[in-house]
């Protein structure tokens, strides 16, 4: 079984560009949430691998979403990269302290978020 990354964002646009880079450049299966409420609930029933995910969203921010989370039994180990424009420290410390596993900003550099995600996932490269 192909592993499965959780992708969640408000913007449609972001979430097609981050499945289209994972597709192209990885060899994992994609599902997708709209806001922090619906990544927490997708994510309980999906089981994924790995999440990225947008900080910056309706109902349930990344912040919460990630607090959340963590509370969860099935989800606590699930490596978690919030993708954000909020890439000023306090909101890097912040996503740190709700227990994220790193924090990358946008624009997205494509090589950056494929080499970040096959680590979490223990693919070596040129694989």
């Amino acid at each position: 079984m192909r592993p499965k990354i959780l992708i969640v964002d408000d913007s449609v646009t972001t979430l097609l560009m981050e499945e289209m880079l994972l597709k192209k450049y990885t060899n994992f299966d994609v599902v997708q949430a709209r806001n922090g409420e619906e990544a927490v609930k997708v994510a309980l029933e999906e089981q994924p691998n790995l999440i990225l995910m947008d900080v910056v969203m309706p109902k349930m921010d990344g912040f919460a979403a990630c607090r959340e989370m963590r509370r969860q039994e099935k989800l606590k180990r699930v490596p978690i990269i919030l993708v954000t424009s909020r890439g000023e420290a306090e909101n890097v410390e912040k996503g740190y302290e709700s227990g994220c596993n790193d924090y990358l900003t946008k624009p997205i550099e494509s090589n950056e978020l494929v080499q970040m995600v096959n680590g979490y996932l223990g693919v070596e490269e040129g694989r």
